[in-house]
């Protein structure tokens, strides 16, 4: 039996979030299709308040139907229920899954209250109706992100289309034991917003935070303001969750080896940045080992006027470096690129492989190490360069 958010009162996040709960005591299972007109509206789309929470054992499946943030909404499309204000200590619940069914759209606000992380000031680098308000966080934080899971293990999210995401649309913080397939972005680093072109920073798609492991990423597509897909694996402190002005929910374990990004494949990526940063970025700094990386098919959509810095990009200096050995075992083949650098490599890489890689872009060379970085252990075979499509 499948539960319906169109069964129940209240305004649209009451309808889904009552839906939620009532599931729990008959499967966990939840459809949620398009909306259904009652004497508040006519829309056929939900517009929705606040973050929709999921409870461990939960499966919301989205049949055709969109889900839009209202310009009140500082929050995220879905977060694990196990994570928010207030929850210092982030406990691991397991079997969570968003499917969608057909065509299904999560869409950001007409006029967000906040975009962009929390190194970004509202109004001066990045848009938001919060800019200047008294008793407004005057920064992002993970509330903007649009789905967001913290210590969640069995999970998949797959085949729907994220658009006009506010911050990140997809970030993971110690997950392990996953899915993320089919997934559409659409985001370009700006929006038309009461007829200005305003700036929404850091619009990346889908970023795996520390912690997360054994995870499958496939068939990615689209374009974003920011990097379509990143690993960041970036130390910090130990601290309690929950708090605003932090992009990231979850504060540190404080062990290395609960913290390290490590088994995880990707495969099949067709797509770009908008905002001309990278398709795809490994970055991890210090003590945050990454290692066992398969990307397995990068296509590079880019029109040649909009040359993304890197297709690839492994490390950044800016971060601080990591001893070789911390970033190592990725298997990176079937790459095509249009971009500055095909693969650039600003930090450390060693024990690995580079397979199969054609680069587009003659003024470049397949693969580069910054005069910053260093390989070691590291085989490069069948990159080309070819002038001209």
């Amino acid at each position: 039996m499948f539960i319906d958010p169109n069964d129940f009162s209240g305004s649209d996040i009451e309808k889904i979030q009552s839906a939620v709960q009532a599931a729990q005591t008959c499967g966990g299972v939840v459809r949620i299709p398009r909306r259904k007109a009652d004497s508040s509206s006519s829309r056929d789309f939900w517009l929705i308040d606040s973050a929709i929470l999921l409870p461990e054992g939960t499966t919301v499946i989205l049949a055709n139907c969109r889900i839009k943030l209202s310009d009140e909404c500082r929050d995220n499309f879905f977060r694990s229920a196990n994570c928010g204000p207030g929850i210092g200590e982030v406990k691991e619940i397991s079997s969570i899954h968003i499917l969608g069914v057909g065509s299904s759209v999560l869409e950001g606000a007409d006029r967000p209250r906040a975009t962009g992380d929390s190194g970004k000031t509202l109004g001066e680098r990045t848009f938001g109706t919060d800019a200047g308000k008294e008793g407004r966080e005057q920064k992002g934080d993970w509330r903007e992100i649009g789905i967001l899971f913290a210590h969640v293990s069995d999970f998949s999210i797959s085949n729907i289309a994220i658009v006009n995401s506010h911050c990140w649309a997809i970030s993971l913080e110690y997950c392990r034991n996953g899915k993320v397939r089919d997934v559409h972005f659409q985001s370009r680093g700006t929006r038309f917003i009461d007829g200005k072109e305003v700036p929404n920073l850091n619009q990346d798609g889908l970023d795996l935070r520390r912690g997360c492991r054994h995870i499958l990423i496939e068939n990615i597509t689209g374009s974003t303001g920011d990097d379509l897909i990143a690993l960041t694996g970036l130390e910090a402190p130990v601290r309690e969750s929950g708090l605003f002005g932090s992009t990231a929910i979850c504060g540190s374990t404080g062990i290395p080896e609960l913290e390290e990004i490590a088994y995880i494949t990707i495969r099949n990526v067709c797509g770009h940045c908008a905002g001309g940063h990278h398709i795809v970025r490994f970055l991890n700094n210090k003590s945050v080992k990454m290692h066992h990386i398969l990307l397995d098919g990068l296509i590079d959509t880019s029109s040649g006027a909009c040359r993304d810095y890197a297709a690839i990009r492994i490390g950044d200096a800016k971060y601080g470096l990591v001893p070789f050995g911390g970033t190592s075992s990725f298997q990176i083949c079937h790459v095509q690129s249009r971009a500055k650098a095909a693969i650039l490599i600003s930090g450390t890489l060693s024990e690995s492989t580079i397979s199969d890689v054609i680069n587009w872009n003659p003024d470049t060379v397949p693969v580069t190490v910054s005069p910053d970085g260093g390989i070691r252990n590291v085989v490069i075979e069948n990159a080309r360069t070819y002038a001209g499509e």
